[in-house]
C-alpha cells in the first residue's frame, strides 16, 4: 500500500515537472532563431500588439476603410530562410489596422477578456512573421503609415458618432416639441366635456356634482388661461387636471348615455361654428371699415396744412414753377396725373417718382384733388417742393364743364362703398377734357411707389392701341383676374358683346395715347357703359370693370416689370419680383398709411414719408 502510495506521488510530482519545464523549453526553441536585431523589434512589437475585437466590429470597419482609405503597400521579402518569405495578403493587413484603430473602444472589454488567450496565440504568429519579414526600415515606415491611417480613422469615427450625436438631440428636440401642448389641449377638452355635461343638469339644478363641475371649470380656465405651452402651466395646474378627470368620471357614471352626450357635443359644434363665421363677418366689416376711415393722424394733418395755407398771402399760394404755363402744355415733357385726397399718398408718388427719374426737370406732375383737400395739399409741396419737377394742383370744382356737360355721372352708380363712387377715381375716364392740350400722359394711383425711371415709358410702341397696362389673367399669379369676377356674363348683351376669356389687366400704372381716346371717342362709350351699369347689374360697382368694358380690345400689354401688384394684402409675393419692379402697387384694403396695412410691404413706402417733418411729428404720425 505504502509502495503504491509512493509511486503515486512520484507520477504526480513528473507531471508538474514536466507542465512547468515544457513551456521554458518551447520559448527558448524559438529564442535561438532570433537575431540581435531581432530581439529588440520583438520586445517593440510586444509592446504594440493590439487584441482583436469580435468578428462584427471587424466587419464593420472593414467596409469602412475599403472606402474611404487605401490599403499599405504589399510587399514580398525573402530570406535565406524558406520559411521566412511571407506574403501579406490584404485581408491580414486590414485585421492589423483594424486591430489598431479599435483598440482603445471600452465598449468591447468583455469580449477582448473572452478572447485574450486566442489573441496572445495569434499575436505571436503575427510578431514572429513581422520579426522574420521585415527589415526595420522599412517596418518603421510601415508603423508610421499605419500610425496615419489610424488617426484618420479615428477622426472619421468622431464624426460619424457626433452627427449620429446631433441627429439623435434634433429628433427628441422636435418630439418634445411637438409634446409641448399636450397638456394644455387635454385640458381643454376636460372643459368641454365639463360643459356637455352640464347642459344635461336640468334647469336651476344645484346639486353637489354640478356644484363640482362649476368649480372644476373655473379652477381649469384659471390654469390655462392665455398659456399655449406645458412649461408655461404652474404645478397645481396638473393637480387641478387630475381633479377635473375624477369629476368628469363622476359625471360619466351620472349620464352614462352616449348618444345624447354625442347629440349635445354636436349641437356645441355647430354654435362654436355659428359664432366663427360671425366673427369672421365682423372681422372683415371692421377692417373694410378701416380702409375706408380716414386716420386721425392724417385728419389732423391735413387741418394744420389748411389753416397754414390760409394764413398766406394770396400771392403766396402759388407754386413756384406752376406760373410757368409752357410747362404744364409742353408735350415734349414726362407728364404724370394722380388724382387723390391723400396728402401723404400723393407726397410719397411724388417724391418717390422725381427722386428716381434720370431727368427730373422734365417731368411735370398733376394732382387733382377736391376742394375741402386742395388747401392742404397745396400748402404741403410750397412747404416741401419736388426739386427741378414742375408741379400743379388743380381742384375737380374748376372743371366746370364736368358737371354741365355730363351732369355729374358718378352718382348714378349705387354703391355702399363711397370709394366706388368718388368723383376723382371716375375722373380718370376724362383725360382728353382735362389735359386738352397733351398727347400722351401716364397715369398714377395714389397707392403705388415708383422705385425706377419711368421715362422709357414715352418710347413705347403701343400699336394704334389707346391704353398700355400690365396683364392680370395669367393664373397662378396673386393678381390674377377674370372678366366674370366683375362683370355678369349671364346678362345677353355682355355675353354677346364681350369674350369672357379676355384678358384683363390692371389700373395703377398707365400710359394713355390721348389722341387715340380721342379719335375713338372712349369717353362716350364708358358714359354709355355707366348709363346701362346703373340700369341693370351688369357689373359691379367701381372703376375697374368699367376699364374693362370701355377700352375693350383697345389695350396694349406692358412688361411685367413695371408695374407689381398686391401689395394691399397678403399675397406672398417674391421679394426680387418687388425689388426689381418699376412701380408696386399696394392695391387692396390694406393700404400702407393705415393701422391694417402689411408689416413686411410697408417698409418700400415709408423709406419716402419725411417723419421728422414737425407737422408730421405734432400729428402724432410715426413709422
Amino acid at each position: 500500500m505504502k509502495q503504491f502510495r509512493r509511486c503515486q506521488r512520484i507520477l504526480i510530482l513528473s507531471l508538474l515537472s514536466l507542465s512547468v519545464l515544457a513551456p521554458i523549453v518551447f520559448v527558448s526553441h524559438r529564442l535561438k532563431n532570433l537575431a540581435s536585431f531581432g530581439r529588440k523589434e520583438f520586445i517593440e512589437d510586444l509592446s504594440t500588439v493590439k487584441y482583436r475585437r469580435d468578428d462584427l466590429r471587424l466587419k464593420a470597419i472593414h467596409q469602412e476603410t475599403g472606402e474611404g482609405l487605401k490599403e499599405p503597400r504589399l510587399v514580398v521579402y525573402k530570406d535565406k530562410d524558406p520559411n521566412s518569405a511571407i506574403n501579406f495578403s490584404s485581408s491580414k493587413d486590414n485585421r492589423d489596422l483594424k486591430s489598431s484603430v479599435t483598440g482603445g473602444d471600452t465598449s468591447n472589454v468583455s469580449d477582448n477578456r473572452n478572447e485574450n488567450d486566442y489573441d496572445k496565440e495569434e499575436g505571436d504568429e503575427q510578431v514572429q512573421q513581422r520579426v522574420t519579414s521585415y527589415k526595420s526600415g522599412e517596418k518603421d515606415h510601415f508603423n508610421s503609415h499605419l500610425r496615419e491611417v489610424t488617426e484618420e480613422k479615428t477622426k472619421e469615427t468622431r464624426n460619424v458618432q457626433h452627427n449620429l450625436a446631433a441627429r439623435h438631440d434634433r429628433g427628441v428636440r422636435s418630439q418634445s416639441q411637438k409634446a409641448t401642448d399636450e397638456k394644455i389641449r387635454e385640458m381643454k377638452d376636460q372643459l368641454i366635456r365639463a360643459k356637455a355635461y352640464l347642459n344635461f343638469a336640468p334647469p336651476g339644478s344645484n346639486s353637489h356634482l354640478v356644484k363640482e363641475l362649476r368649480l372644476r371649470i373655473k379652477e381649469v380656465e384659471r390654469a390655462v388661461g392665455e398659456h399655449t405651452k406645458d412649461s408655461e402651466l404652474s404645478r397645481s395646474a396638473l393637480q387641478k387636471m387630475r381633479h377635473m378627470e375624477s369629476s368628469l368620471f363622476k359625471a360619466s357614471q351620472v349620464y352614462p348615455d352616449c348618444s345624447s352626450m354625442a347629440t349635445k357635443l354636436r349641437a356645441m359644434t355647430h354654435t362654436a361654428e355659428e359664432q366663427v363665421r360671425s366673427q369672421k363677418k365682423q372681422a372683415t366689416y371692421l377692417v373694410h371699415l378701416a380702409a375706408r376711415t380716414t386716420p386721425k393722424g392724417l385728419h389732423c394733418l391735413a387741418m394744420r396744412l389748411t389753416s397754414e395755407y390760409f394764413a398766406l398771402e394770396p400771392e403766396e399760394r402759388q407754386l413756384p414753377k406752376q406760373q410757368k404755363l409752357e410747362n404744364l402744355q409742353d408735350p415734349k415733357l414726362y407728364h404724370y396725373v394722380v388724382f387723390s385726397d391723400n396728402i401723404l399718398a400723393c407726397a410719397v408718388v411724388v417724391s418717390s417718382t422725381v427722386s428716381t427719374a434720370a431727368e427730373p426737370e422734365k417731368i411735370v406732375f398733376h394732382v387733382v384733388t377736391d376742394s375741402l383737400n386742395f388747401p392742404a395739399i397745396s400748402m404741403w409741396f410750397l412747404l416741401n417742393p419736388p426739386g427741378k419737377a414742375t408741379i400743379q394742383i388743380q381742384s375737380i370744382d374748376n372743371f366746370g364743364w364736368l358737371f354741365s356737360k355730363y351732369n355729374n355721372p358718378t352718382l348714378k352708380q349705387d354703391s355702399g362703398d363711397s370709394r366706388f363712387t368718388f368723383q376723382l377715381n371716375h375722373l380718370r375716364f376724362y383725360l382728353p377734357e382735362v389735359f386738352p392740350a397733351l398727347d400722351r400722359i401716364v397715369l398714377l394711383d395714389h397707392d403705388v411707389v415708383v422705385q425706377r425711371d419711368l421715362s422709357g415709358l414715352w418710347n413705347l410702341n403701343m400699336k394704334g392701341k389707346v391704353i398700355g397696362a400690365v396683364e392680370t389673367c395669367q393664373k397662378g399669379e396673386p393678381s390674377y383676374r377674370q372678366m366674370d369676377t366683375f362683370i355678369n356674363f349671364s346678362d345677353p348683351f355682355v355675353a354677346k358683346s364681350f369674350d369672357i376669356n379676355a384678358c384683363t389687366w390692371a389700373f395703377g400704372l398707365n400710359l394713355f395715347d390721348l389722341q387715340k381716346w380721342r379719335k375713338h371717342n372712349l369717353t362716350a362709350v364708358y358714359h354709355r357703359y355707366l348709363k346701362m351699369g346703373s340700369e341693370r347689374p351688369l357689373w359691379m360697382a367701381g372703376t375697374l370693370p368699367l376699364g374693362w368694358v370701355t377700352f375693350y380690345k383697345q389695350t396694349a400689354a406692358l412688361d411685367r416689370r413695371w408695374h407689381v401688384l398686391g401689395l394691399g394684402y397678403d399675397s406672398e409675393l417674391v421679394p426680387r419680383d418687388i425689388e426689381r419692379a418699376a412701380v408696386i402697387h399696394y392695391d387692396g384694403i390694406m393700404k400702407p398709411w393705415l393701422d391694417i396695412a402689411v408689416g413686411k410691404y410697408k417698409r418700400y413706402w415709408s423709406k419716402h414719408v419725411k417723419y421728422d417733418h414737425p407737422y408730421l411729428q405734432q400729428c402724432n404720425i410715426h413709422e
